[in-house]
């Protein structure tokens, strides 16, 4: 493959994992309007984007691998994971401390997969790390320390999740995350029990299963077979900061100066390193 159809492979790919972030950024806004238990909600969900998900394979093929079945685990170990953080410490801790994921990616991509952190590499998770916290400063502090391991278990869920996916390359690791799907299904069914199936409650459970997660994670899971683990997971830094700006969009919350800083240094800092890392391919 020459490098111009390597680019358009890749920006392709870039768009595509953009459009992931955001709508899984639609989560926050979403979730306001469900009343229901996080387990429960995390399930129901995974129904319809199991529906989803398979609608799109048509005919999955499940390997059972060990990258499809690690993969998987650990991409239901995500999404539980992150939303028990949530009900264990504060909200800010949670996305922050799951979007310790750069750093657990490129330790593994590097050791199981072999990839290169490049210089820029290096230097974006630093400036972008840097400005999550001061997206989200105001807010954090306090929750508790066991909230917070499980929040930073959540990235390494997540980082996981993006290895198993990035080692099926060659593949469909879309298999993976429809896997992950029945087993976050699973694991809070017993929670579905108790659940309140209102009108409103099912109204947004369908949107967050078929497009905040469903479609999202098809994206995502057909752009990382051009792009390395770490690219694919740094751009996917535009979830949490995109959260909020739906909730002031909707809810009229107006972020404090600190958190427009904090935004603006990540949009910032991932557009530039795209725009490096094009330029590097070229060169190569």
């Amino acid at each position: 493959m020459d490098n111009t159809s390597t680019k358009k492979e890749r920006i392709k790919a870039i768009v595509y994992t953009i459009i992931a972030a955001t709508l899984l950024s639609t989560g926050g806004i979403l979730l306001k309007f469900i009343d229901m238990n996080p387990m429960a909600i995390a399930s129901s969900r995974g129904i319809f984007s199991v529906a989803i998900v398979w609608a799109y394979l048509k005919k999955p093929k499940f390997t059972f691998s060990k990258p499809q079945v690690v993969g998987a685990i650990s991409y239901a170990g995500m999404v539980t994971g992150f939303i028990l953080a949530n009900k264990l410490t504060t909200a800010a801790n949670a996305v922050v401390l799951q979007f310790t994921a750069p750093i657990w990616v490129a330790i593994l991509g590097a050791w199981i997969l072999k990839e290169r952190i490049r210089w820029y590499d290096g230097i974006s998770i630093v400036i972008v790390s840097l400005g999550m916290i001061l997206f989200f400063i105001d807010d954090m502090g306090g929750g508790s320390l066991e909230g917070n391991i499980v929040a930073i278990l959540s990235g390494v869920a997540l980082a996981g999740s993006t290895i198993g996916m990035r080692m099926q390359k060659d593949g469909s690791p879309v298999e993976t995350t429809l896997l992950g799907h029945f087993i976050t299904v699973l694991i809070g069914l017993p929670f579905l029990f108790q659940a309140s199936f209102t009108i409103q409650n099912i109204f947004g459970i369908f949107l967050l299963g078929v497009f905040q997660l469903g479609i999202s994670y098809i994206l995502y899971a057909l752009a990382i077979k051009h792009l390395t683990a770490l690219e694919s997971i740094l751009i996917m830094f535009l979830e949490p900061i995109l959260n909020p700006i739906w909730v002031v969009i909707f809810y009229g919350e107006k972020p404090s100066v600190y958190s427009l800083i904090g935004g603006l240094i990540v949009i910032v800092t991932l557009a530039l390193r795209s725009v490096i890392a094009n330029k590097q391919i070229t060169v190569e």
